[in-house]
């Protein structure tokens, strides 16, 4: 009966001393794009903090997590795309205000089996052939994509409705945002895309470009064809900097809770990430923003300035450089 020794009054002092040590925590939830480069900034700062901060980190995705953040449960929400106006509308309604900070790009990336030999590179008509609504039921087989492909079933893989990645696809692709065929295997989760896509050589799907960098040989990327110049270009960090991966280039977010940020362990982990988020968006697969970016946006969380820089929709084609324009004026 080992576990009767601290009984009684001895438990219980235990219990309140541990309640009145509990390290303060940092909330965040939101998009699973963004996911990997929080993480890794999460864990980078609790190893620094020695365990005095607790950092949790969702996901939801970033229309889930904008749910949460607008209720005002998070601290801080990832995001894979600019807040909506209905998001907006939410915030302002709960009292929220928010403080808008890019923290890198990210090169959405259309991807098959690495058993698929089928295809190397895709243009933006036949991906909107393919995940049109009108496709529903009826865009179903490799063979209908392009004559010369066999008659095979296609077995499709896509962000789920919650998700930034599924607005910013459905509107580069087909030109709306949430504007999607419904019968695909849908996840808010990329790494449940990255199995199903994988295992799978009828298998056809989009994830951001760090689920394809942590998963080496598992996803074969496509190039796609810039409709403005007729090149077909494969996702890179390269082809992020140089503007020539379009129309999938995406910038990708963190928002902090107005008043949260007034709180020392959310101050300083937002600071930590925009010191370090450079490096660590790298090291997961994404494409770090200039240094004049993330002094801009330190600037911006220094002034707790709120709002954002974009009109509440998704906005397709946006290179690096337009980025920091806009972060500037704004």
């Amino acid at each position: 009966m080992k576990f009767a020794l601290f009984g009684g009054a001895a438990a219980g002092a235990l219990l309140a001393s541990q309640v009145a040590f509990a390290a303060p925590e940092v909330k965040i939830d939101g998009s699973s794009t963004v996911y990997p480069v929080t993480e890794a900034v999460a864990e980078e700062f609790q190893k620094a903090k020695k365990g005095a901060v607790r950092v949790t980190v969702g996901i939801s995705g970033t229309g889930g997590g904008f749910k949460k953040f607008c209720r005002g449960e998070t601290d801080i929400s990832n995001a894979s795309r600019p807040i909506l106006a209905q998001e907006m509308e939410a915030c302002k309604n709960a009292g929220i205000d928010y403080i808008e900070l890019p923290v890198a790009f990210d090169a959405l990336t259309v991807a098959v089996s690495p058993k698929n030999n089928l295809i190397s590179e895709i243009t933006v008509d036949e991906l909107k052939k393919i995940w049109e609504p009108a496709a529903q039921g009826k865009i179903t087989n490799w063979k209908q994509i392009r004559p010369e492909f066999p008659d095979m079933k296609l077995n499709l893989y896509g962000a789920g409705s919650d998700s930034g990645t599924f607005d910013y696809f459905t509107e580069a692709v087909v030109g709306k945002a949430k504007a999607s065929r419904g019968d695909y295997t849908a996840s808010e989760d990329d790494n449940v895309l990255v199995q199903g896509i994988s295992g799978d050589p009828q298998a056809l799907g989009y994830v951001p470009f760090a689920y394809v960098h942590e998963n080496p040989g598992k996803l074969k990327p496509l190039k796609v064809v810039d409709p403005q110049t007729g090149k077909a270009v494969a996702p890179s960090m390269e082809t992020v900097i140089d503007g020539t991966y379009q129309p999938l280039s995406r910038p990708i977010f963190i928002y902090v809770n107005r008043k949260s940020a007034d709180r020392p362990e959310v101050k300083e982990f937002v600071e930590f990430y925009l010191t370090k988020g450079a490096e660590l968006a790298q090291e997961v697969g994404y494409t770090p923003l200039p240094a004049e970016a993330y002094k801009v946006a330190m600037d911006r969380f220094a002034a707790r300035k709120t709002g954002t820089a974009f009109g509440g929709h998704p906005e397709v084609g946006m290179k690096i450089m337009d980025l920091l324009a806009r972060e500037l004026k704004s």
